[in-house]
């Protein structure tokens, strides 16, 4: 059997695909949010993602990801532990070696073709290690904590070609560009091309 059909990301991820419902994906900054995020989706009888910025690596020099971790193999509902743009090579080097069941391997601040390169290289690299990977083909505008500043760089909708181009890279999962944004959308809010995204 592949380590894919048992990675708890993948499974949340088929399953909700199947079943034709959304997964919270949220970000931890410390043990007290891990344990509310644990208890909460417990109680509701719902999984969960946590997600973790590239700082919590450096910061706790990874114990909230172990932490994050441990409470995953407790908890009564599936729960993946994610790393949410990891936008360093070395960050994701240091990362495959912490329990992670997914890292997104954020290279949408070089241009396509490197972007391509160095994603294909850390996907093999994450795959190794049993992890599942996310991609983000084009570029998403506004500001994240964690998120390197995009300020100056021009957003890129997805393209049906890059969908085919990222998807071989072997990468698992895509946040394609379809009129999202990081962070708040302004007084005009969300304009999304959904037809963009069907296609």
């Amino acid at each position: 059997m592949s380590w894919k059909a048992t990675n708890t990301h993948l499974r949340i991820l088929h399953d909700a695909e199947k079943r034709q419902y959304g997964v919270i994906a949220a970000i931890a900054y410390n043990i007290e949010h891990i344990l509310g995020l644990v208890k909460a989706a417990s109680q509701a009888r719902s999984p969960l993602i946590i997600q973790f910025f590239p700082w919590a690596i450096d910061v706790s020099d990874g114990l909230l990801v172990r932490t994050a971790a441990d409470a995953a193999k407790r908890a009564d509902v599936p729960i993946s532990i994610h790393l949410d743009h990891a936008q360093s090579e070395d960050i994701i080097r240091r990362a495959v070696d912490l329990p992670f069941d997914s890292i997104m391997v954020d290279m949408s601040h070089y241009e396509k073709e490197e972007n391509l390169r160095k994603t294909a290289e850390l996907v093999a690299l994450c795959n190794e290690k049993h992890i599942a990977t996310e991609a983000e083909p084009g570029r998403i505008e506004g500001g994240e904590d964690g998120v390197m500043d995009t300020a100056g760089l021009e957003s890129c909708m997805t393209t049906a070609e890059e969908v085919e181009e990222f998807v071989a890279t072997g990468v698992d999962a895509l946040a394609p560009v379809f009129g999202n944004v990081h962070g708040e959308y302004g007084p005009l809010g969300p304009r999304l091309d959904f037809e963009r995204y069907a296609s």
